[in-house]
């Protein structure tokens, strides 16, 4: 990176040669329930990267902090010469009010938004196999860094950061994604949830939605739904359904989902792929923060419930 002036701590090693590269802020999180409430350090980056981490991939991430938040990256359990963290004047901070206790509607508000990623701080020579977008909040970067990354990796992208924007008061609120024909086809793995499939499409059938976003460049479309998460590649749908027991750890699902089937796809066919991600978010769904469990636990829970 040229602009010395920017880096906090670049200790990034020699290879940058990744699995994954995982780019998004940290998220200073109010949850608030019908019953309870809590404060946590989350954020899609960080539910993203607790999933690569326990099956074994190695990963780097880019992240940006003020500068008495520099203790939330002990939060990342990576080694900490893969995080490249950027000092900002804010961290960003988001506060959920779930309006029940299936905690799938909620009212997000920005309290914070931590400054945004230039194509100019990205480490040079970085090749990982897949880079990750796993951004919360629009602005977090400009869509042209998507097509910046072309040739560096495979492209995955979250699209609730190029939907969600924060209004004068900060509520989160979606908004049309102007350039999403542009830079769809650069994307070879697209996640959204129900509600933001529709938004995108006008389809509230999440097959004709995906439908759409195929027809619109995106290779493979993931869509996560409180019961299911399907997958389709333009000939072929996927579907598993989640079976958690509880909703405990509702908090990062989709990035959860995403990113296991990631991990996946390394190796594996979209239906297995799918599966793995459907049984280790299962597994996540019954406990608060990112996922800590292990390859075995998630291959035992599909012998015992996807049999």
């Amino acid at each position: 990176m040229k602009d010395t002036a920017l880096r906090e701590i670049n200790i990034m090693n020699r290879e940058n040669i990744f699995d994954f590269f995982v780019l998004g802020h940290i998220s200073l999180d109010e949850n608030i329930y019908p019953h309870n409430q809590e404060k946590n350090v989350g954020g899609a980056i960080l539910y993203s990267t607790a999933v690569y981490s326990a099956l074994g991939y190695k990963v780097a991430v880019m992240t940006k902090l003020k500068k008495s938040d520099y203790s939330f990256i002990q939060k990342f359990n990576i080694p900490k010469q893969n995080i490249y963290l950027i000092s900002s004047s804010q961290t960003t901070s988001i506060r959920n009010i779930y309006l029940d206790e299936s905690r799938e509607k909620r009212i997000s508000t920005a309290l914070a938004i931590a400054e945004p990623f230039f194509i100019r701080e990205i480490p040079e020579n970085l090749e990982a196999r897949v880079i990750h977008f796993a951004s919360l909040i629009y602005g977090e970067y400009q869509s042209e860094l998507i097509k910046f990354f072309l040739g560096k990796g495979k492209i995955a992208v979250d699209v609730q950061g190029f939907l969600r924007n924060a209004g004068e008061d900060g509520k989160l609120l979606y908004q049309e994604w102007r350039e999403k024909e542009q830079y769809l086809p650069y994307i070879d793995y697209l996640k959204t949830d129900a509600a933001e499939a529709e938004f995108l499409t006008g389809q509230s059938n999440t097959r004709k939605a995906a439908m759409m976003l195929y027809q619109w460049g995106a290779k493979e479309i993931i869509i996560t739904h409180h019961s299911e998460v399907l997958a389709y590649d333009g000939s072929v749908f996927y579907n598993y359904p989640l079976k958690a027991k509880n909703l405990s750890g509702r908090t990062g699902r989709g990035d959860t989902c995403f990113s296991a089937y990631l991990s996946e796809r390394l190796y594996k066919d979209i239906a297995r792929s799918l599966l793995f991600a459907a049984a280790l978010t299962s597994i996540k769904l019954t406990h608060p923060g990112p996922f800590q469990g292990s390859r075995e636990e998630v291959e035992l829970f599909i012998k015992e419930n996807y049999s």
